[in-house]
């Protein structure tokens, strides 16, 4: 089949709440020509805490749900999506019900950028309860990166901050402080820190107040954005077929008016979403 001849529309991004939009916001920042839908599972989330099966058969069901809004490539700007569901849905779903789309995820971009800034080799990662379970970042990383020390510390109470706007309040200083003090008591020569949620790049002022002088901090949606660049670039075929309109378009599986409030959180500038049925 020719390129003219495959489907050609906007880049979606998934995530089941509001913290891909830290991913979009970076691709968009690097990439505003193309053309972007983001659907967000907002009625269901978190999905840390869920189980591998109920994880790929939600992701499953907003993939398919972008394909039907005509994006042949699927970025899944969650980290629990990515570390639960994303390699099933690659190997088991793409080769026979859509051989020609792309789903790709944030684990491996990050894991390759890490691995290019550690010194030591000692990385930690701060993320929900459901990635670090995956232990998703300490394979890839190890793949990637033999030898490497890959230290993981749940943070429950990070994305709660950041959703009910306490991430720059007094109140978070605690949290902040204990699940970094945790991690760095189970490893001292940490010297890179992934934040694998995509909700904690909101709480960086606060994170780079706790972490000691000397620790690169890695928040994803610019290293995010690189990676999908030079993936376009990698990949003429898909790039080309990729809409050009500098448009942006929102989607929830919650209400309207809350995705518009929250929203305002994450990004810069006041968007309106549309509502859509995942089941």
């Amino acid at each position: 089949m020719s390129d003219s001849q495959l489907l050609s529309g906007p880049i979606g991004v998934f995530d089941s709440g509001y913290g891909g939009l830290t991913i979009l916001d970076g691709i968009r920042t690097l990439m505003p020509q193309y053309d972007y839908i983001y659907l967000g599972d907002n009625a269901r989330t978190p999905y840390g805490t869920r189980s591998f099966d109920i994880v790929f058969e939600f992701t499953l069901q907003a993939v398919k749900k972008l394909f039907s809004f005509g994006c042949p490539l699927v970025i899944l700007g969650c980290n629990t999506a990515s570390a639960k569901a994303l390699r099933s849905i690659q190997q088991q779903y793409l080769p026979d019900n859509a051989p020609d789309r792309r789903v790709l995820g944030v684990i491996r971009p990050t894991a390759e950028t890490v691995g290019k800034l550690t010194r030591t080799r000692h990385i930690g990662v701060l993320a929900t309860e459901g990635t670090i379970r995956s232990e998703s970042y300490t394979l890839e990383i190890q793949k990637l990166y033999p030898g490497s020390v890959v230290v993981g510390q749940a943070c429950p109470m990070w994305v709660p901050l950041v959703e009910n706007g306490e991430a720059d309040k007094p109140g978070a200083d605690y949290f902040v402080r204990d699940s970094i003090k945790k991690l760095l008591e189970k490893d001292a020569l940490i010297d890179t820190i992934i934040l694998g949620c995509t909700h904690y790049p909101l709480l960086m002022p606060k994170i780079t107040k706790y972490c000691p002088e000397g620790i690169t901090i890695v928040p994803q949606g610019e290293y995010i954005a690189r990676s999908l660049e030079d993936y376009l670039k990698r990949h003429e075929e898909m790039n080309r077929r990729i809409t050009r309109g500098g448009t942006c378009r929102y989607f929830t599986s919650e209400s309207t008016h809350k995705f518009h409030e929250c929203a305002s959180i994450f990004l810069k500038e006041e968007v309106e979403a549309e509502h859509v049925c995942l089941i």
